[in-house]
């Protein structure tokens, strides 16, 4: 199946040179190439692609707030770029519904390897590295006013609970069917469950939930 994308970025050298990584790759097809978020979202509800590669500071409308629309308005899935030293809007991006984010240097093969992941429903979460960023803005983020964690999970199952809290810490699949000695199976199907029953679209977002709901605080990796 041919993943189908629009890449957004207000420095035209920059999105010609992700494009045309992008596009020759068999599986992909760039549709459509935008150089500020109002174009991005145009371009999400006329081209209708599977993923957009969004830079987060763009004029006109930045990223986040287009990442946002497309979101609610769509199953586009959103790969963030960010400039990581500079950046504060991550954990806002994230969020908004982002699937997760990419230095703006990256590697070609890393870059092809993470429109893959996220385009087949996964995020970009999996490494310590980003949970602990994710953690870090999580703790800047302005107070928002959020039910008890009771209110908040009482619809997970003590099992699921656990698995969210895990997930929030960056285990993969595997690390938490080991933690929890149950099958990755098994694993698979509380994540499912999860997400379904917090209304979430991926694990990602299930990062933000566990944080939020105050399941886990801010720095604790454990």
């Amino acid at each position: 199946m041919t993943v189908r994308i629009v890449v957004a970025d207000d420095q035209e050298l920059v999105r010609a040179g992700f494009s045309m990584i992008l596009d020759a790759q068999p599986d992909f097809e760039v549709v459509a190439e935008a150089g500020d978020g109002a174009q991005a979202v145009a371009a999400v509800r006329e081209h209708r692609p599977d993923l957009l590669l969004l830079d987060i500071r763009m004029p006109v409308m930045d990223g986040i707030e287009a990442a946002r629309i497309v979101c609610a308005e769509s199953a586009c899935r959103v790969l963030m770029l960010t400039t990581f030293d500079v950046d504060d809007y991550v954990y806002d991006a994230l969020r908004a519904g982002a699937s997760g984010f990419l230095l703006k240097d990256v590697r070609r093969d890393d870059l092809v390897h993470a429109v893959r992941v996220v385009a087949a429903g996964e995020s970009l979460l999996a490494p310590s590295v980003t949970t602990k960023l994710i953690a870090e803005f999580t703790s800047r983020a302005p107070a928002r006013p959020a039910a008890p964690p009771s209110d908040r999970l009482a619809v997970l199952t003590a099992r699921e609970q656990e698995t969210l809290l895990m997930i929030a810490r960056g285990l993969s699949n595997a690390e938490i069917a080991q933690a929890m000695v149950v099958s990755e199976h098994t694993v698979k199907t509380h994540v499912s469950n999860v997400l379904t029953k917090l209304g979430l679209r991926d694990r990602a977002q299930a990062v933000i939930a566990a944080y939020e709901s105050g399941l886990i605080i801010p720095g604790d990796t454990r």
